[in-house]
């Protein structure tokens, strides 16, 4: 897996737990519905980490307990 695969995994994980959808996120995040479901556009390569921290505000929770999970403990190399 990789980056990319493992933070949509990982958003879709939260968004369950909570119970939330993205719209919802999206508000709470403080960005458009547009700019969440970008990230998980498959034409999309990067997902930058300002992002990611403004989704992490939404679901109320920091960084590190984003990426705290299995997701991100194998991930492949990505040279290209």
């Amino acid at each position: 897996m990789v980056v990319r695969e493992a933070v949509i995994n990982r958003i879709n994980e939260i968004c369950d737990d909570k119970g939330m959808a993205v719209n919802k996120l999206a508000n709470l995040s403080g960005i458009t519905p547009s700019t969440v479901y970008s990230v998980f556009d498959s034409e999309r390569k990067d997902i930058g980490i300002v992002l990611i921290k403004k989704i992490c505000d939404g679901f109320d929770i920091t960084l590190e307990e984003f990426f705290s999970s299995e997701l991100f403990k194998t991930l492949e190399q990505e040279l290209v």
